[in-house]
């Protein structure tokens, strides 16, 4: 394969990518606009899955415990967040850390449906073309069965065989020198 054939699959492999992500009416016009948004997605989906890591619920737990340590048990002036307020600080960071999760994980779950559309597409085709296959090699097998009624099989031509054979040993035997002897005078 030529450096020229490897660009153009490299070229149609980035345009099929594309063309499977993009949602339905995007204009070749608009993929350079839709690339930020597709790496934007992926990060979505990054950050979701990485949510959804019992790793993520651990580092959480570990870092709300070592806040709320530090802030009972270290000196009063090293202190940043008070526990007779209730911890605000860290109700703080903890309410923005979900309110940017919820979001996140829905235009993941929104990619993730959008890749099942097109599957769940790709699949109907399928099984479509599969039935269609199937259905014309059940009507190939029919005609070749009603096609072997009419072909002469082993037994048949056999006794029909047979029968000339005895047909034969039945005629009276016609043959005379002269037909053997063509040509010799006696």
């Amino acid at each position: 394969m030529t450096a020229r054939d490897k660009d153009a699959v490299r070229r149609r492999a980035t345009r099929d990518s594309r063309s499977l992500s993009a949602p339905k009416g995007l204009r070749a016009g608009l993929l350079p606009r839709f690339s930020s948004r597709d790496r934007f997605g992926r990060f979505t989906e990054a950050v979701a899955r990485g949510m959804g890591t019992p790793w993520f619920l651990f580092a959480l737990s570990v870092f709300v415990a070592a806040w709320i340590t530090w802030n009972v048990l270290a000196p009063e002036r090293l202190r940043f967040d008070s526990l007779a307020l209730g911890f605000t600080a860290l109700t703080l960071i903890l309410s923005l850390q979900a309110s940017y999760a919820a979001p996140l994980i829905l235009l993941a779950q929104n990619r993730q449906d959008d890749r099942d559309r097109v599957q769940i597409e790709q699949d109907r085709q399928r099984a479509e073309r599969n039935l269609a296959d199937t259905e014309y090699l059940a009507r190939e097998v029919v005609s070749l069965r009603l096609a072997m009624k009419e072909v002469a099989t082993k037994d048949f031509i056999r006794a029909e065989l047979r029968a000339l054979l005895d047909e034969l040993d039945r005629e009276p035997d016609d043959t005379t020198d002269s037909e053997h002897g063509e040509g010799t005078t006696r």
